[in-house]
């Protein structure tokens, strides 16, 4: 199965790049984890921007996938939460796009189409963080269900 970061923007700091790629590494060849980037749509129209985006990370989306959108207003995962999602996720057999949106967030129809969605923090956070967050988290809850001492 492979998990997909599907995230709005380009050209990331070294650091990030460097930590998404390490948590990747740690996984298993069964669970990859993969980082697609859509640009940042520019312009004045803050609508027309955001559905750019959308229609870019939505084209990024297989028929079979599971869409999680990362979004403010979304669910709050415990640790343990979100390693069952991983478990209930391998177990349904596609792949699992977890979105981010840019600085606008994630356009309404990228949140409708969401199977799940998944508020990280009420906190605002950077979005280059945001990958390093979320690639972390996914090893964690991986580490989890195999019973790993990571998470200790």
């Amino acid at each position: 199965m492979r998990l997909r970061i599907l995230a709005v923007g380009t050209r990331m700091p070294a650091w990030v790049e460097a930590a998404v790629r390490d948590y990747g590494r740690r996984l298993p060849p069964e669970l990859r984890l993969e980082v697609v980037e859509v640009p940042l749509a520019r312009g004045r129209d803050r609508e027309r921007a955001l559905a750019a985006e959308g229609r870019a990370l939505l084209k990024a989306v297989g028929a079979r996938d599971t869409l999680v959108a990362l979004e403010l207003r979304g669910q709050p995962w415990s640790t343990p939460q979100l390693a069952a999602e991983l478990a209930a996720w391998q177990a349904g057999g596609g792949d699992c796009c977890l979105l981010i949106g840019g600085p606008e967030g994630l356009h309404p129809e990228c949140i409708e189409r969401a199977h799940r969605r998944w508020s990280l923090s009420a906190l605002t956070l950077p979005h280059p963080l945001v990958r390093v967050v979320v690639a972390e988290q996914l090893y964690r809850a991986w580490t989890i269900n195999i019973g790993h001492p990571y998470h200790r």
